[in-house]
């Protein structure tokens, strides 16, 4: 792809979240979605392999339908009210509409089959857009209308959504795929506690990204898609894997890491709102999750693969990309756990 197309794009992609991120009006929401699945298309595609182009073509049909079922949505609230205002959804059946369509297109279940097939066919990069970058947009509208949706509805869907995330990645052995099923179960517990504490899904969100980023770069890095792949990466750099094994720890919400936060906070929310079954429920659904990353960890260290495997020979090779963002995520992911209370003033 030529580097102007590519920056073209970017810049496009950034547009099409800002547009998103500040318009007041259900037209200029919608379109900014619009424009940021426009670009990011050509970015899936870009590999030209059937897989891909399969993965993309996916991709844009769900979100095509759900930016139709948003344009509906909008179109059924202004005719009820008579102004397209972001802030005046009034109509139960256009709230419900809309969100549906969003949770479609951030990957909330039952709507998130599609996440895992489209985040298979890409390669581990514009995986990672489409794993943080693109949930932005979705997410704020969710933020600016959690409170005038049905709080049973975003309940259901953030239960549901940990649960799925934690099922559906017991048994895969593709690691885009568990990334996949990983970001369902932290868009559940992003989506069960908006409607009470918004700031604490702005904290989720923002420890996701962080963790999901140091994982796909750490996966890019050692070269691994499988996990089979990743029984023989230990001779490769046995630092970064030891790193990796802890950034997928703290992918699962284990203490002293820093994932422990958002799972600390929403909980303690829950409780505060007389939700202690809820909360109860969430915990043991983040431990069906905590299964399959620590299936991941003990493949990575404690393991070595006893056949022949299809990987490349596992030497010791200088690698030529750029360390210093994987360097900054990693210890991001690992150590900022005490700094809770400085991040709890920076979001409140």
């Amino acid at each position: 792809m030529s580097p102007y197309v590519f920056t073209t794009l970017l810049l496009s992609l950034g547009l099409g979240t800002t547009l998103t991120f500040i318009s007041s009006n259900w037209l200029l929401a919608w379109m900014g979605l619009e424009i940021n699945t426009l670009a990011i298309t050509p970015l899936l595609a870009q590999h030209h392999h059937p897989r891909a182009v399969e993965a993309t073509t996916k991709y844009f049909l769900t979100q095509a339908t759900a930016a139709a079922m948003i344009l509906f949505a909008s179109t059924t609230n202004a005719w009820v009210t008579g102004e397209w205002d972001i802030n005046n959804l009034s109509n139960p059946l256009a709230s419900t509409i809309f969100m549906m369509a969003l949770a479609m297109k951030i990957g909330l279940a039952p709507m998130h089959f599609w996440l895992p097939e489209v985040l298979q066919g890409l390669d581990l990069m514009t995986g990672l857009i489409l794993s943080t970058w693109q949930k932005l947009a979705p997410l704020a509208l969710i933020v600016q209308t959690a409170q005038t949706m049905s709080p049973t509805l975003l309940t259901l869907l953030g239960a549901l959504s940990t649960f799925a995330g934690g099922w559906g990645g017991l048994n895969q052995t593709q690691l885009r795929k568990i990334l996949a099923y990983s970001s369902v179960t932290h868009m559940g517990w992003m989506i069960i506690v908006i409607q009470y504490a918004p700031q604490l899904t702005l904290i989720a969100l923002g420890v996701y990204i962080v963790t999901t980023s140091a994982t796909f770069l750490t996966m890019k890095t050692l070269k691994s898609t499988k996990i089979n792949t990743l029984t023989t990466v230990w001779p490769k750099n046995p630092t970064l894997t030891s790193m990796a094994a802890l950034t997928l720890l703290s992918l699962g919400g284990l203490p002293p890491l820093t994932g422990f936060i958002p799972k600390w906070l929403i909980l303690q929310e829950l409780t505060k709102q007389d939700m202690a079954i809820t909360a109860t429920i969430m915990a043991l659904a983040s431990l069906i999750s905590l299964y399959f990353y620590l299936r991941l960890c003990y493949a990575m260290t404690l393991t070595i693969f006893p056949n022949m495997t299809n990987s490349p020979a596992s030497w010791r090779t200088h690698t030529t990309q750029t360390s210093l963002p994987l360097a900054l995520f990693i210890m991001a992911t690992l150590g900022l756990l005490p700094m809770t209370p400085t991040i709890l003033m920076l979001f409140t």
